[in-house]
């Protein structure tokens, strides 16, 4: 019972981390939240301090489950591929060779290269509903169009690219005992999928993502050795989940505060040239990738408070991005809000999100098209107000129904 208890409080803390980052940041110093066992860097300075101290503050451990695994679910996860290292979690020249070929494979050529064939997958998806007056946009919409996307840009088929959806279940959504081992022999399925990709890539090498990263991460002809494919299948499997499930979860976000609010959708509509702004005030106000930890590498003073070695922090970017002392009204959702492109939805530093113009772009296109197409978009009333999955990674609504 007292599990059933800690795992309930801990859901509605993540469903609403807001209130709690309003005290962190009235608080003086830093504040220890038992329920993340981390100090809570809660302030926009402090934050970005945090992030470009990236040598007394390590991303090894950036990014751990929100829930625990049952002894079952760990003795299938073996028979897959990894953990490695991957661009989220590693530091120095170690982080530099992860991410090269990221940087290589989201430039802005490869973007822009990819955005006729993204409208296209957007305008597909909405052909599929849009005579029926009414849509759960986060099934029919939010989760598959990235998926299309990011598909294309790393070279893989469909089947592959959902798996991720998978990873992210028995990493940080409740499940049953039954559930994460259900969940974790799919995740090793897709390992091996992607295992097979990526020696495929390796003698027969594309113009694509899995190709760049194969020459990057293990440079030359020869054949794979069993550590490099553990390494790439680890990476590739990151690439998904951070690829696509991060842009799917803005998406839905963004369409229920803007929705959510008729006066700002009248505006947009009234004035498209907004878009852009709209996006940026969505990722601000709410962004998707809430929070990651870093581990101090030695005893360092951060905003007043005296941390060991080996401390926790939780570095909250959501908090941040509603910080008073950088925006005027932070905690209202207002897409005429000016200078709004200074929020850290994609991160600062060394570990900026190098797939952000990727995801800006999605979610312009998809504003542009719901404009045109659906101008009477609104949320369906019939239906309980929207309530977001309990979790500080991919933050978003459980579902969307719309009416027009």
């Amino acid at each position: 019972m007292a599990w059933h208890d800690d795992q309930a409080r801990r859901d509605e803390l993540y469903r609403d981390p807001y209130p709690l980052y309003d005290r962190a940041r009235r608080t003086e110093g830093l504040l220890y939240v038992p329920e993340f066992d981390a100090w809570l860097v809660a302030r926009d300075q402090d934050v970005r301090e945090v992030l470009l101290r990236a040598e007394d503050f390590s991303s090894a451990q950036a990014l751990l489950p929100d829930v625990p695994l049952s002894e079952a679910a760990l003795g299938v996860l073996p028979r897959g591929f990894g953990p490695r290292p991957t661009v989220v979690s590693s530091d120095g020249a170690a982080h530099r060779r992860h991410r090269a070929p990221l940087n290589r494979g989201l430039s802005a050529s490869r973007v822009a290269a990819l955005l006729p064939y993204a409208r296209t997958c957007a305008e597909e998806l909405v052909d599929a509903f849009a005579a029926d007056g009414s849509a759960e946009l986060v099934e029919a919409y939010a989760r598959r169009l990235p998926g299309m996307v990011v598909g294309r840009l790393i070279g893989l088929d469909p089947a592959a690219v959902h798996g991720g959806y998978r990873a992210e279940e028995l990493l940080f959504r409740p499940l049953s005992p039954q559930g994460q081992v259900a969940a974790a022999e799919d995740v090793v399925a897709l390992q091996h999928l992607l295992d097979g990709y990526v020696r495929e890539r390796r003698e027969r090498p594309r113009a694509d993502m899995c190709s760049t990263m194969v020459a990057a991460l293990a440079p030359g002809d020869a054949e794979l050795t069993l550590e490099q494919r553990h390494e790439l299948v680890t990476s590739l499997q990151n690439l998904l989940i951070a690829g696509f499930l991060t842009t799917s979860a803005l998406i839905g976000t963004m369409l229920l505060h803007l929705l959510g609010d008729r006066r700002q959708w009248r505006t947009l509509r009234a004035d498209p040239s907004l878009v852009p702004a709209a996006v940026e005030e969505a990722v601000r106000h709410d962004t998707a990738i809430q929070a990651f930890r870093r581990t101090t590498t030695l005893p360092v003073t951060l905003a007043g408070t005296k941390l060991p070695a080996a401390a926790t922090v939780l570095v909250a970017f959501g908090s941040a991005n509603r910080d008073e002392r950088r925006y005027e009204r932070a905690g209202e959702f207002d897409i005429t809000r000016p200078g709004n492109r200074q929020h850290l939805a994609f991160g600062y530093g060394a570990h900026g999100c190098p797939g952000s113009q990727l995801a800006r772009e999605q979610l312009r296109l998809t504003l542009e098209l719901l404009l045109r197409r659906m101008p009477g978009l609104r949320l369906d009333q019939d239906r309980p107000r929207p309530q977001m999955r309990p979790t500080l990674i991919h933050r978003s609504p459980q579902a969307l129904y719309v009416t027009w």
